[in-house]
């Protein structure tokens, strides 16, 4: 129930929702960790091993962070979101609103995190923070996307270029695109980014 509301709702309105009882993102958490353990690989793993390649300066921003596993395992700066702030690393607040400041960031990661209704504002967002020349990685369950060139079509708008796509494990994909540009036009002339939800089937 807790997975199909993040996945049929803005972010703003699933971060009311856990704000009012923070501990439904702990009940979330602990169902996402059980589906995990049954995968043939875990996203983060291959997230981390790209940033550990990065030089230690990189700034790096995890927007939905969940636990915050990749600011714990590496030796980069990373600043790490989530709609609650489960543990000391993890500031809480908005994806599409983060407290950072326009293009402070090296790095943007959406790690299995693209869920809500407004995903074109998180990819604003992330255009938003990440300085020219710096990277926007997405790591997502394939079977989410209706056409991988579409998406990648209207993430460009964004001002991104994509310079990387490698689908693996037979269920996931990774995006690396390069911030470019400014976003091309204003906000009303910019791509609807939708994906598929994730809806787990009752039992």
């Amino acid at each position: 129930m807790i997975n199909q509301q993040l996945y049929t709702t803005t972010g703003e309105d699933a971060k009311l929702v856990f704000d009012e009882d923070p501990e439904l993102f702990d009940v979330y958490h602990r169902g996402f960790a059980a589906q995990v353990a049954k995968w043939p690989e875990n996203p983060i793993d291959r997230v981390i091993a790209r940033v550990q390649t990065l030089p230690e300066d990189t700034v790096v921003c995890d927007f939905g962070c969940g636990e915050a596993k990749l600011a714990e395992s590496v030796k980069q700066r990373v600043h790490s979101f989530d709609l609650v702030a489960i543990n000391e690393r993890v500031t809480a607040c908005d994806m599409a609103h983060v407290p950072l400041k326009r293009h402070t960031v090296d790095v943007c990661v959406f790690c299995l995190s693209l869920m809500g209704t407004n995903v074109s504002d998180f990819i604003r967002e992330a255009r938003r923070v990440v300085r020219k020349g710096g990277e926007m990685r997405i790591y997502e369950v394939s079977s989410r996307f209706p056409s991988f060139d579409v998406f990648v079509k209207n993430v460009e708008a964004f001002g991104f270029k994509l310079v990387f796509r490698e689908e693996f494990s037979k269920m996931f994909v990774e995006f690396v695109f390069t911030a470019v540009t400014k976003q091309a036009g204003s906000d009303t002339d910019l791509p609807l980014i939708s994906l598929k939800p994730c809806v787990y089937k009752r039992r």
